[in-house]
């Protein structure tokens, strides 16, 4: 009895972190900062065919420690299936550290000495796993090594016995197979006969066979490109794919012909290289989909070229890598801009279809408030400090593990609650706003550059209030404009999300159609949050308006929370009523309806700690109680 398909492909192989030089333009001795991604080819592959709609899989091995940690979380929110992915307790994770020197230098270094991936052994294949796929990849590093090509020989046979296509992705570097010294991690073609013959023992068993040029140079032991294929066909009946960088792409079904030109193609793009690295696992990606999709050859290729385009136009290798949507809107507009990277349109949807994490629920306990409760008698800021904590185990006691719960906490005066929230699985939320200020300006800790950003982690969402009115003169509209134009900016660069809430009912007269004009504008401004915070409106028209308005610029915004402005419960419980009619809206961000009774009575000593986390939990269950009986009564 065959074994049910959750699979379409399993990659096998290393798995790395890749530090990546943040400075463009130097030698990799003079980087100053790295941005820390996934890496390996078989992990980039994982991934990025996640991102194209493939359910993917890993077989590789991490250490025991922080980096193989990373990965694992990692893979599971681009979507991959890490069931393969073992813990070695005695190895470290590999890393790599890469630079983009210019657009033909990308020095990098291999930390791969006895690495945990290069423990892979025959005992890490199961049978079972591999049986529940559609297709195995292997590349050719691990066949470099005995133990690890014992585990992708085993993995590829029982690939045979299931009926599973197969492919290689050559993936030749001279640094990996010992010809070459650490500081050479760059070179890309190192002749060696016993790498040739080593690689043709085991052609036969794929269906399909990528490289470069160069790489087939080495399988087929020739620097004649079409002999190089003849003599891989020779022992091989798969499809050759040959890649000819900014000449695309060729695939070989049959007979090898005399001419790279005679074979299958797809289009290839006329874009800016930026960065090389990583450009053939997003090849591969994109080819994998259209081979597994049954698509015909020029259009798999069509795939693999333009995400090759996306990997060689931006930073890193995973994160450059797209999503089906944005592939999509990609072949279908076509080259606006050569540099990729700096397409807002092609940036936008790149960012929004590849954010991680569910979040189609948000009940959010918002306990960032500073001047509210510095006003409170008895408030101090140690005071406040540990009164925080205190919101934060109420917050952590009704979500109790579960998702769809966060909250909101300042980092001025909420400093240990934000640190503790960390790593407990809540959505966190982070105040920049002085409180109170208009013209909008921002906590002194961002610096008057935004450089302060640098320093949060990337799970903390940016959250700004503006109060803003589409009738403020031109002086305040222009400085409130100016701030969160720049900050937003400074969010995408230092890969934040970001929530803006207004309220402009709390600075002018406001209408049904007040909170979409405000919308509208920020989009006409090109500010794109991820997040927006709204207030209850009152009528089913004025949620309409504000919804059709961020839909209708946004398609792929997070969504919409509903702010408290202090309410009642019963007052609240009407607002979220009517809010959760409208999918755009995920939940709410409230705050003092839920700890203004219990901060008031703590400050002053008629409360006890264990008491304020009762009366917290109870509101805040309840109100979440709440939005869950709305959104599902409600829904359209």
């Amino acid at each position: 009895m065959s074994r049910a398909k959750t699979m379409d492909v399993i990659t096998i192989g290393r798995s790395s972190v890749d530090l990546y030089g943040a400075q463009v333009g130097g030698r990799l001795e003079d980087m100053g900062s790295f941005q820390k991604y996934i890496g390996g080819s078989p992990t980039n592959m994982a991934a990025g065919t996640a991102r194209l709609g493939l359910r993917s899989a890993l077989i590789t091995r991490v250490g025991d420690e922080h980096m193989g940690r990373f990965i694992r979380e990692e893979l599971a929110r681009e979507g991959v299936d890490v069931r393969g992915v073992k813990t070695d307790p005695e190895r470290l994770t590999a890393l790599v550290l890469l630079g983009i020197r210019d657009d033909k230098q990308f020095p990098l270094i291999f930390y791969r000495e006895n690495c945990a991936d290069m423990a892979l052994c025959e005992d890490d294949i199961d049978e079972g796993f591999i049986a529940e796929a559609r297709s195995v990849v292997a590349t050719g590093t691990h066949l470099s090594n005995a133990k690890t090509e014992a585990a992708v020989l085993k993995a590829l046979t029982l690939a045979r016995k299931h009926g599973l296509q197969t492919a290689l992705d050559i993936d030749y570097r001279p640094n990996l197979w010992g010809l070459a010294g650490h500081g050479d991690g760059e070179s890309r073609f190192i002749e060696s006969a016993k790498v040739t013959a080593k690689l043709q023992t085991t052609l036969h068993l794929f269906d399909l066979i990528v490289g470069t040029e160069e790489e087939f140079h080495i399988a087929g032991g020739t620097t004649d490109t079409i002999a190089a294929l003849r003599a891989v066909r020779a022992v091989s009946k798969a499809t050759l794919v040959c890649k000819r960088g900014p000449m695309g792409a060729v695939a070989f079904t049959g007979a090898v012909p005399d001419s790279l030109d005679d074979g299958e193609t797809g289009p290839g793009f006329p874009i800016e290289v930026f960065n090389v690295l990583g450009a053939g696992d997003g090849f591969m990606s994109g080819l994998l989909k259209g081979w597994l999709d049954g698509e015909p050859w020029p259009v798999a290729l069509t795939y693999a070229n333009a995400c090759g385009a996306f990997a060689v136009s931006r930073h890193g290798c995973t994160p450059a890598y797209p999503s089906w949507e944005e592939l999509q809107f990609f072949l279908k507009r076509g080259v606006v801009e050569k540099a990729l990277r700096k397409d807002a349109a092609l940036e936008q949807i790149h960012w929004a279809t590849n954010r991680h994490k569910d979040l189609s629920t948000m009940r959010v306990f918002a306990f960032d408030h500073r001047m509210q409760l510095e006003q409170m008698e008895g408030a101090t800021p140690a005071r406040i400090g540990a009164f925080k904590e205190l919101c934060l185990k109420a917050a952590l006691r009704v979500a109790n593990g579960k998702p769809g719960y966060g909250v909101l906490c300042d980092s001025r005066l909420g400093r240990d609650a934000l640190f503790q929230a960390a790593g407990t699985g809540l959505w966190i939320g982070r105040p920049v706003e002085w409180p109170g200020s208009r013209p909008l300006t921002l906590e002194p800790e961002l610096g008057p550059d935004f450089g302060g950003l640098m320093e949060w982690p990337l799970e903390h969402v940016v959250k700004v209030l503006c109060f803003y009115h589409p009738d403020d003169d031109a002086a305040t509209r222009a400085a409130q404009e100016d701030t969160v134009r720049r900050l937003f900016h400074a969010c995408r660069r230092n890969r934040l999300e970001m929530l803006l809430e207004i309220i402009p009912s709390k600075v002018g007269p406001t209408d049904e159609l007040t909170s979409a004009r405000v919308i509208q504008r920020f989009y006409d401004l090109g500010i794109y949050p991820d997040w927006w915070k709204l207030e209850p409106f009152a009528t089913e028209a004025a949620w309409t308006q504000a919804c059709a308005a961020v839909s209708a610029n946004d398609p792929n915004v997070r969504g919409i929370v509903v702010l408290g402005l202090d309410a009642s419960e019963a007052d609240l419980a009407a607002s979220l009523q009517l809010a959760a009619r409208h999918p755009l809206v995920k939940g709410f961000a409230i705050g003092r309806t839920i700890f203004g009774d219990a901060a008031r009575a703590w400050f002053i000593g008629q409360m006890t700690d264990a008491e304020a986390v009762a009366l917290m939990s109870d509101r805040f269950a309840r109100l979440s109680r709440i939005w869950d009986a709305a959104r599902q009564g409600g829904k359209k």
